[in-house]
């Protein structure tokens, strides 16, 4: 390609010139990786011509030239419009990171198929982030509920071993189909629910069965998350972490937030349920959920519909 002034530059019969993308990219992957390697990523835009070119140029210079797979991902879209700058709908992944926790970012990558195009938007971001602490505070109290000590799988209860036997085979053949994530993250919802069904509602489980059944879910699914890239060294961590960045989305403080539970507990000691209600609505209004207890009043992020109620 022609050297614009400035740059450095060859001569040649047509004039001064320089190499091009194309065989910069070819000359760099060759250096750095090889003539053959496993994968080369990219837009679904750099198809053609670039990738094309690659090829062309890489099998001229090399006939042992090869990669073993292309993977091409979809564009992101801002509410179903393309991003760019001239929309001013153009963000970057830090300013996302600032407002939202990265595993609920991953989360909400995951469950749009690579090379799909991926529609960006708060809510879907919300209700990743809503995924994502349901996942990390069930296995957060699995934690707490079980002492480190060996198992058998064998001793758990049947409709678990069903249910363990059902997301390996999901996820053996989702990820082995062009790394379907989509299908992996939406066969995780089975063993969460029986995960809290063991931990909350089955009181009369024999002590044996529910041990060994929750130590089978929580290895699947830990085993599972590694492979995902949402495996955490902390659940506790990234639970505070989703809370605070909630807060910062609601424009609310820890200290405004307790305030505004301390009102409702007055005003429902005062019977004023009328007020207790408008509290609760309001905090659900900016994805704060209130869940009340033996324990007292408690909150965790929540989705919010358009009506202003929780989901």
């Amino acid at each position: 390609m022609s050297a614009k002034p400035g740059e450095p530059s060859w001569d040649s019969p047509w004039g001064a010139g320089r190499p091009g993308w194309h065989i910069e990219c070819s000359a760099m992957s060759a250096a750095l990786l090889g003539h053959s390697f496993d994968i080369h990523g990219g837009g679904m835009d750099l198809i053609f011509p670039h990738h094309e070119n690659e090829i062309a140029q890489s099998f001229a210079a090399c006939k042992h030239s090869n990669v073993s797979y292309w993977m091409h991902n979809g564009f992101v879209t801002v509410d179903e419009e393309k991003m760019s700058k001239s929309l001013g709908n153009f963000f970057t992944i830090r300013e996302v990171v600032d407002q939202y926790h990265p595993m609920a970012v991953r989360w909400f990558l995951l469950g749009t198929h690579y090379r799909s195009p991926v529609n960006y938007s708060k809510r879907q971001l919300d209700s990743a982030t809503d995924r994502v602490y349901y996942l990390y505070q069930t296995l957060e109290d699995c934690s707490h509920s079980l002492v480190k000590e060996a198992y058998s799988k064998e001793l758990a209860a049947r409709n678990v071993l069903d249910c363990v036997k059902d997301l390996r085979t999901t996820f053996t053949s989702s990820m082995g189909d062009d790394l379907h994530t989509p299908v992996v993250v939406a066969a995780l919802s089975e063993p969460l629910k029986f995960m809290n069904d063991l931990l909350h509602t089955r009181k009369g489980q024999k002590d044996v069965l529910k041990y060994n059944s929750l130590c089978l879910l929580q290895e699947e699914i830990t085993n599972i998350l590694e492979v995902l890239g949402l495996s955490v060294s902390s659940y506790s961590q990234v639970l505070l972490d989703i809370k605070r960045k909630t807060l910062k989305r609601a424009g609310l403080s820890e200290e405004d937030l307790l305030l505004q539970i301390q009102h409702r507990a007055a005003a429902r000691a005062a019977k004023d349920y009328v007020l207790s209600d408008q509290i609760r609505a309001h905090l659900a209004s900016v994805g704060v959920a209130l869940m009340d207890g033996g324990d007292g009043t408690m909150w965790r992020p929540s989705l919010v519909t358009d009506d202003g109620h929780i989901t």
